[in-house]
Parts: structure tokens; C-alpha cells; sequence
């Protein structure tokens, strides 16, 4: 009874910022239905209300991601005792919680106008926020499937809620609609993967599971199917192709802030869970999910990247971008070496910083709404709103992987991880589909500069808030710093991943 009280104390300390942050959504909840911000109580630009813009319950909202960043930041200096247990105290999730975090505060900085515009329940939308983003640190400490699968849980349930959380838009109900159905469908794989993992090897801690498998005590029919369902499922979440059929009808449809969020937000939970799973537990049958990454990461380059040329609509472009980038981080799957696994930390903190700063600008540019979206909309803007205008630019030469960005030292740790590994022809795909992408980021670029505004005062009524310019300030000088200075935060990841399959197996030293 002592040592079960003792392990669950320690639980308790171990899980003290996801506690924190799920505690103080609810504060925001709810501050969002009492006092000054309660519906009604205060009215809008308009003279309407009947609604309240919610500044207020931003801000409280950012303080406690703030508070909660303090904490994963004491959680360095906790000692981790067992390297068994179902959640990890180790550099590979507060890494990723830095990340996590991060997404979570540019989300509510940029969402600050879109709200009082939209006229949406502002406790609600910040709450859900900060749920979905607790649910996300929950699938990087996991070091057991269920928990991994009950983080999932809470971080879908919260996105499938913002995704068509804008109820006066049709194209938002649509969305969440497809998000929430396919969604569930890719569930249903994982948690079929789960069970027969399970029966294959008598566990589901990722550690046990595998010893197991790497001393020979698995099944091996049962663990084949588990990890293909497995597979399946996490493709579906990282948006791989072809179980990418959602992803462009749904981050055209969802409200602006979310999109950004679920791009950058949601596959790095998805792919730092994917992470574990395959190169901790199934370490030892690399051989067997080895080919079927291997095409995911090329088919998954080249498909988005072809479709995402002949985009007009931004947020659909960027839907592909996001696709394609999926694919640059199956590589370091695939690798499946300590380079390639420390290069996809650094590039999902980069991709999380460049498509949500690419993603404010469109906001702005949209008028805080879900007009204006489509390429020949930005004719002229460079000239109109210059500031805007080089910030859109640095965030999609960093997309692009352009020298000089921190999108380019990204891809150059993904394809050290390669060269590691010896995947010769999967770097030689990454660097063509890089190439063939300067043209849909440099489109736009080329629109904002060389095309002339149709309508005078086009862009006269651009709106960038204090909130939102802080979040683009931030973002484009962590781009440039990492494209000049990244060997710290590389050196951070490299430690960060150190330790990662100590138990249980250890990352793959080269691929076949």
C-alpha cells in the first residue's frame, strides 16, 4: 500500500504541468460565464451587447501557459528513478512540451482579434486551447499506449470542438464534422493496434513492449498486424499520404487560429508520440515497418508538393505545405538513427514557429475573418504593409527551406539523419520536392512585391494588433536566429533524445 501511494505521488509531481494546465482551462471556462466577461455584459465595436471580445481572458489564458512553462522547466532538475514507469521525466518530453507550449502561446496571441471579430465565446475558445495542448504533453510523456491513446483523446476531442467552433460558418461546421468522423475512424485502428500489440507481447509500456519484442518474446503474426494498425493510425494524425484525405477540407474550413494550431500543434504531438512508439517499442522489427515508411516518407513529398503547385486558396496551399512537411519528418522516421531523431525535434520547433507566424499574416491579411484567402488577394500587399510584408516573406522562405532560415538548417539535420542511414534516395527526393516547393512560397512572395493592388486602399484596413505583432516579432527572430546560430538548440535536441531508448532497446545506429 506505502509503494502504491508512493508511485502515485510521484505520478502526481511527474504530471504537475499537465495538472496545472488542465486546472487552469478550467479557471478560464469559468472566468469566460461570469463577471465582466460573461456574454451580454459588454458591447462590441458595433454598439452590439452581446458579446464580449475576451482580451482579458487572453491574457489570463497566456499567463497560465507561462506559469506552466515554469513548471516543465523545474522538471529538469527531477531525478527519474524508473525508466519503466507510464510516464517519462526525460529531455525528449519536456523538449517537446517547450514546443507544445510554445504553438499554444502564438495561437492565443494571434487569436486575440479573430475573436472579438467573429464575435466567438472567447472562454470557451482559449479554454479548449489549453485542454488540447495538455493533451498533447500527455501523448509525450507517455511511455504506455494507453496513456498515449487517452492524450489523444483529449487533445482530439478539443480540436474536433474548435475546428467547427465558429457556428456561424457553414464551412467551419463541415470541417469538424469530417475532422470528428475520420478522426474516429483512425481511433479505431489505433486502439485495434493497441489490443493486438498486447496480445503480442503481454503489455502495452512501450519499454516492456520493447524487451519483448527485441528478446524474441513476441508473436510475431500478432505483432506484424499491431504495428501496421499502428502505423495507420499515427498516419492518419501526421496527415501522411494517402491518409491525408482530411486535411485540406479542414484547415480551409476551421477558424484561421485553429488552423494554425492543428498544423504545427497537433502533428508535433502526433509525430514526438509516433517517435517513441517506433523507435523505442518496435525497435527490434525495424526491418518489418522499414519499407512501408520508407514510401510513406516519398509518397508523402512528392504528392503534396504536386498538388499544393496549383493552389489558388492560401489556406489550402499551406494545408499541402503541411502535408509535404509531414513527409520531410517521416524521413528521420525512417532513418531511425540519434541525428535524425534530434533533427526532427529541431525541425518541428522551427516548422511550429515559421507556419504560425505565415499563418498570422493571413490572418491579417483576410481581415481577421475567412475572406480574402485566395493568392491574387495579395497583389500589392508588400508595398501596403511593408512590416507584414517582409514578415510573410521570411516565414515562407523558411517554408521553402531557403539558406540563411531556420527551415533550411531543419532540413539539413533531417538529411544528416539520412546520409546517417544511408537513405540516399530519400534524401535526393527531399531536396527535389524542396526545390519544386519555391514555387507556391515564392508565388505569393512574388504577388505581395511585383503585382500591383487592383483596388486602391486594397490593403488599407489590414489589422495586426499589439498581441499579434509580439507573436510575429517573436516568431521571425527565432527563425533567423536559428538559421544563423542553431547549434545550441541542436545540441538541446541532441540531449534531449540522449536517453530515449535506454530501455528497452536503443535508436537504430543506420538503416539497412
Amino acid at each position: 500500500m506505502t509503494l502504491d501511494f508512493s508511485r502515485q505521488l510521484h505520478y502526481f509531481w511527474a504530471l504537475l504541468p499537465e495538472i496545472v494546465l488542465c486546472s487552469w482551462a478550467m479557471v478560464v471556462l469559468v472566468a469566460g460565464v461570469s463577471g465582466s466577461h460573461a456574454p451580454g455584459r459588454v458591447p462590441d465595436d458595433n454598439g452590439d451587447p452581446t458579446f464580449d471580445g475576451g482580451a482579458s481572458l487572453g491574457w489570463l489564458s497566456l499567463a497560465g501557459v507561462l506559469l506552466v512553462a515554469l513548471f516543465n522547466g523545474w522538471l529538469y532538475s527531477v531525478h527519474e528513478v524508473d525508466q519503466t514507469g507510464m510516464i517519462a521525466v526525460d529531455g525528449f518530453r519536456l523538449f517537446a512540451n517547450w514546443i507544445f507550449l510554445g504553438a499554444a502561446a502564438l495561437t492565443i496571441l494571434i487569436s486575440f482579434s479573430y475573436v472579438r471579430r467573429q464575435r466567438l465565446q472567447a472562454g470557451e475558445f482559449y479554454a479548449l486551447i489549453l485542454l488540447a495542448t495538455s493533451g498533447m504533453m500527455f501523448m509525450a510523456a507517455a511511455r504506455d499506449l494507453m496513456v498515449i491513446f487517452l492524450g489523444l483523446e483529449v487533445m482530439s476531442i478539443a480540436v474536433y470542438a474548435l475546428t467547427g467552433f465558429n457556428r456561424r460558418d457553414r464551412k467551419s461546421a463541415e470541417a469538424g464534422l469530417k475532422y470528428f468522423l475520420l478522426g474516429a475512424f483512425s481511433t479505431g485502428f489505433f486502439l485495434y493496434g493497441i489490443a493486438l500489440t498486447y496480445g503480442a507481447t503481454g503489455s502495452t509500456n512501450i519499454a516492456l513492449i520493447g524487451a519483448a519484442v527485441a528478446g524474441g518474446g513476441a508473436s510475431d503474426g500478432l505483432l506484424t498486424v499491431g504495428v501496421a494498425l499502428l502505423l495507420i493510425g499515427f498516419a492518419f494524425k501526421v496527415s501522411a499520404v494517402p491518409f491525408h484525405m482530411w486535411t485540406p477540407d479542414v484547415y480551409e474550413g476551421a477558424p484561421g487560429p485553429v488552423t494554425a494550431f492543428m498544423s504545427a500543434a497537433v502533428k508535433a504531438a502526433a509525430f514526438v508520440a509516433f517517435m517513441r512508439v517506433f523507435l523505442v517499442g518496435f525497435d527490434g522489427v525495424y526491418e518489418a515497418w522499414y519499407p512501408v515508411m520508407w514510401w510513406l516518407a516519398a509518397i508523402t513529398m512528392v504528392a503534396a508538393n504536386l498538388i499544393a503547385l496549383v493552389q489558388s486558396n492560401v489556406k489550402r496551399m499551406l494545408a499541402y505545405s503541411s502535408i509535404a512537411h509531414a513527409g520531410y519528418l517521416l524521413v528521420a522516421l525512417t532513418a531511425a538513427n540519434q541525428t535524425a531523431a534530434a533533427g526532427l525535434l529541431f525541425y518541428l520547433l522551427v516548422y511550429t514557429v515559421m507556419n504560425m507566424g505565415a499563418f498570422a499574416v493571413v490572418l491579417s491579411v483576410s481581415h481577421q475573418s475567412e475572406e480574402r484567402l485566395q493568392i491574387e488577394d495579395y497583389a500589392g500587399f508588400g508595398w501596403a504593409q511593408p512590416l507584414l510584408g517582409v514578415f510573410l516573406t521570411v516565414f515562407l522562405l523558411s517554408l521553402a527551406g531557403f539558406p540563411g532560415t531556420g527551415g533550411f538548417m531543419g532540413k539539413i539535420f533531417l538529411l544528416q539523419g539520412a546520409a546517417d542511414s544511408q537513405l540516399w534516395a530519400l534524401s535526393i527526393i527531399l531536396v527535389l520536392t524542396t526545390v519544386a516547393s519555391y514555387w507556391y512560397y515564392l508565388r505569393v512572395a512574388w504577388f505581395m512585391w511585383m503585382k500591383d493592388a487592383g483596388t486602391p486602399g486594397h490593403h488599407d484596413q489590414v489589422e495586426a494588433p499589439f498581441a499579434l505583432r509580439v507573436a510575429l516579432f517573436a516568431s521571425v527572430a527565432i527563425i533567423l536566429y536559428l538559421g544563423v546560430f542553431p547549434s545550441g538548440v541542436l545540441s538541446f535536441a541532441q540531449a534531449s533524445v540522449a536517453g530515449l531508448g535506454s530501455v528497452g532497446g536503443s535508436l537504430l545506429g543506420v538503416g539497412p
